[in-house]
């Protein structure tokens, strides 16, 4: 072996050992591990670029692109390693999750019971026709109003009047003939008997009279109490029976509301508590009533009690037949804790909410929001908002919306430019 050779694996082995010592040494102190890489590589980089040099020099160019193609993977592996270290060194943090929020308050809410019931009127009839006959005329206009003793319907008389003037006629005679007999009584020239058979021939007479004018008044249909009127049943020269029913008749102020309750609650009923009564074909409006009347006895099917609620209905904006949601409200009040229901995360394993907490880091300074998840009790449904009985405080701040996508200790950021409105009485558009 020449001497070139001998130098070349001498400074080889110098390198290796000088590596070697440099990681020794950087472990010795117990500096990262991408550290010691860096240093490894910058060393081997700059040791192989000088044998690569000297390489050259000797006019052996082989040696030289070697050591300089490991000289140039060194320099790749120092800038990889740096960019690691770089981001190692850059501490991870998550974004911060935009959220909406809302505020748990304490409000008054009194306990309700509440059903489902239907609109009766407190008059309601559909009228009919006592006697049969053509329909000569209708005095009314289909939904009008009516008063009592209004005119709804006249069905052709004239062969009743014809018949009525002859009776007329006939009383008359009759009449005539009473007093007749009546001074020739006076005068006794005739019996006492003849004067009794003069006053029965004219009380029968009167009496046709009185039937035929009692029968022509049956001819007319009439309106039997205030309230609205429905669609007709009958039109002009029908041929109608008796008992042909010719139109509704309903009085709209106040109404009945018809609603049932469970047995169990009858104990806290009683005339006079306060009624609200929603229903979709008047969406966004309450109608407020009292409790009237209790049923005297239980459903032996249901094991219900029939109620009777009575409202105000000035514009008629009830109708019989509705259907209704009705709430008792009971008279006793109590103070709870009450929060929007989307803001609710519904588990098997219990129901929870996320509260944003403000939380101060330690090395900056900076003050920044996280959440914190906390299990609570959910009551009392109302409208959009829930009752919470455990878990939480008046004035917590908590996550109102899109729960289910949230983690233990998110940081977030509020913003309620876009949230939900929650209300009692809500009233979604139909879909």
């Amino acid at each position: 072996m020449n001497p070139r050779s001998k130098r070349g694996i001498l400074s080889i082995i110098g390198v290796v050992l000088l590596v070697a010592l440099g990681v020794t040494a950087l472990m010795f102190f117990r500096l990262a591990i991408l550290t010691i890489l860096i240093v490894a590589a910058s060393t081997g980089a700059l040791l192989f670029a000088l044998i690569s040099i000297r390489r050259f020099k000797l006019g052996r160019p082989t040696g030289g692109a070697l050591f300089a193609v490991l000289a140039l993977v060194c320099v790749l592996a120092d800038v990889k390693f740096l960019q690691f270290f770089k981001l190692g060194a850059t501490p991870m943090t998550t974004p911060a999750t935009t959220v909406a929020s809302a505020v748990v308050k304490e409000e008054d809410w009194a306990p309700v019971l509440s059903a489902v019931g239907s609109v009766s009127a407190v008059q309601g009839a559909v009228v009919s026709a006592e006697l049969g006959g053509v329909v000569a005329e209708i005095g009314f206009p289909n939904g009008g109003e009516a008063k009592k003793g209004d005119v709804l319907l006249k069905l052709d008389t004239s062969s009743e009047e014809a018949q009525l003037h002859t009776a007329e006629a006939d009383l008359e005679l009759a009449r005539a003939n009473l007093q007749r007999e009546r001074d020739l009584a006076a005068r006794k020239v005739v019996s006492k008997q003849d004067l009794d058979a003069a006053q029965s021939a004219f009380g029968q007479k009167q009496g046709t009279v009185d039937n035929m004018r009692a029968f022509i008044v049956k001819k007319q249909v009439h309106a039997p109490f205030d309230g609205q009127l429905g669609i007709r049943q009958v039109n002009v020269g029908q041929m109608i029976n008796p008992g042909q029913q010719v139109v509704s008749l309903e009085a709209l102020d106040p109404v009945f509301v018809d609603f049932a309750l469970p047995q169990q609650e009858l104990s806290k009923l009683a005339p006079g508590l306060e009624t609200h009564v929603r229903t979709d074909a008047v969406p966004g409006r309450e109608f407020k009533g009292k409790l009237t009347a209790l049923n005297s006895m239980v459903d032996t099917v249901t094991r219900n009690v029939t109620l009777q609620a009575t409202l105000d209905n000035p514009d008629h904006a009830l109708k019989p037949g509705m259907f209704v949601k009705v709430d008792v409200v009971l008279p006793e009040k109590s103070k709870t804790l009450v929060i929007p229901g989307s803001a609710v995360s519904y588990a098997p394993y219990g129901d929870s909410v996320f509260v944003i907490e403000k939380k101060k880091e330690s090395k900056t300074g900076k003050e920044s929001q996280t959440l914190r998840q906390a299990f609570v009790r959910i009551g009392e449904a109302r409208g959009d908002f829930v009752s919470v009985t455990q878990g939480l405080k008046a004035g917590d701040e908590i996550v109102s919306t899109g729960v289910f996508k949230l983690r233990n200790g998110t940081p977030v950021t509020v913003n309620n430019e876009l949230a939900p409105n929650p209300q009692m009485n809500p009233t979604p558009a139909d879909s």
